[in-house]
């Protein structure tokens, strides 16, 4: 086993080139301030607190953890919904880790977001045909036979009606908003669209036809995806790789296969244990791990290895010595002082 240190290209995809894009050790702290007329700051919430990754052309990584691990602050730090407080993000080639709004405008073309809650991302007060095509007047792009058959286009391609261009949200199921989600994303034909958790808030039902859609618009367009999601089963479905947070950190990251059949963090084991097995005899028999306590405040996030106050392998070691995000094996990376494949039957 390597126990070389990982860098941000460790965790490269296999493919060839430069990828699309490149995170290093990207943070995003919150402020805490107290006081009302002359607030002072008293602390932080370390959302995001060093992360490293990176996402190739084409390719779907899933990141997954626990509600309050910071996966959806990662997802709008990398689209620049938010500024991040330190580290970089290399898109295309550019830093684009702090540059204005206005600088970024242009790029907004390639870099698209669906969000998790199809009610609330839709202006009600909007038709369908308006919020799709915004996109397209913002950027100044005009489709050669005009943006409301563009619209009616992209209408089809997720598979509603073109002729509920005049439609308003309300009118909709909750499968159908987020359908009019991807059609914005859509809309500027993006080279990575950051969907964060797309299907949570859909029944099971129509989650598997979001995600059917997804897989086939990647195929069809070679968009690439950043898939936040808690669900591992749907990650398994959708991901290439996989990277595992937990209080603003990655804990492991690995190819699909290598980390559902052999996963190394404790984390991990704990997180596949709660992954239902669909043949009864084998979910009445096998091992579930049930962690202790509550998941800490990323105010004041446990020293040395954040999940050391949880693990049932912990020792002192893990209390004063930050494990670093290591290469076990080529593209399998872990951060844990005592990482071993366990099987969870």
């Amino acid at each position: 086993m390597s126990t070389s240190t990982a860098d941000a290209s460790a965790a490269a995809p296999s493919a060839g080139g430069a990828p699309l894009l490149q995170v290093s050790k990207l943070k995003k702290h919150f402020p805490v301030t107290r006081g009302i007329f002359f607030q002072h700051k008293v602390g932080a919430v370390q959302a995001v607190d060093g992360v490293d990754l990176t996402v190739a052309s084409g390719e779907t990584l899933g990141v997954v953890g626990e509600s309050g691990c910071g996966k959806s602050t990662l997802g709008r730090l990398i689209a620049r919904l938010l500024e991040p407080t330190d580290g970089s993000i290399i898109f295309d080639g550019r830093d684009i880790s702090h540059i204005s709004m206005r600088e970024m405008r242009p790029l907004r073309r390639d870099v698209q977001m669906i969000f998790q809650d199809p009610f609330s991302s839709l202006n009600p007060r909007h038709t369908v045909g308006t919020i799709v095509g915004t996109a397209l007047e913002l950027q100044n792009m005009k489709p050669p036979q005009g943006t409301k058959k563009r619209v009616q286009e992209l209408l089809e391609l997720v598979g509603l009606n073109p002729e509920h261009y005049n439609r308003y949200p309300h009118e909709f199921s909750g499968g159908q908003r987020q359908r009019i989600g991807v059609a914005r994303a859509l809309a500027l034909q993006p080279k990575l669209i950051v969907a964060d958790e797309p299907v949570s808030a859909l029944d099971v039902s129509i989650q598997a036809q979001v995600i059917n859609l997804l897989e086939d618009l990647q195929n069809e367009f070679d968009l690439a995806y950043l898939f936040i999601a808690h669900d591992l089963s749907v990650v398994r479905h959708m991901a290439d790789r996989v990277a595992v947070m937990y209080l603003g950190q990655v804990m492991e990251s690995a190819d699909r296969d290598t980390l559902y059949e052999h996963p190394l963090h404790p984390y991990t084991h704990a997180l596949m244990s709660a992954v239902p097995v669909p043949d009864p005899a084998k979910e009445k028999s096998r091992e579930r791990i049930l962690l202790s306590g509550d998941l800490p405040s990323p105010i004041n996030p446990p020293p040395a290895c954040r999940f050391h106050t949880r693990c049932w392998k912990a020792t002192e070691l893990c209390r004063t010595e930050k494990p670093e995000l290591r290469a076990i094996t080529p593209g399998h990376l872990v951060a844990c002082h005592y990482p071993e494949e366990r099987h969870v039957t």
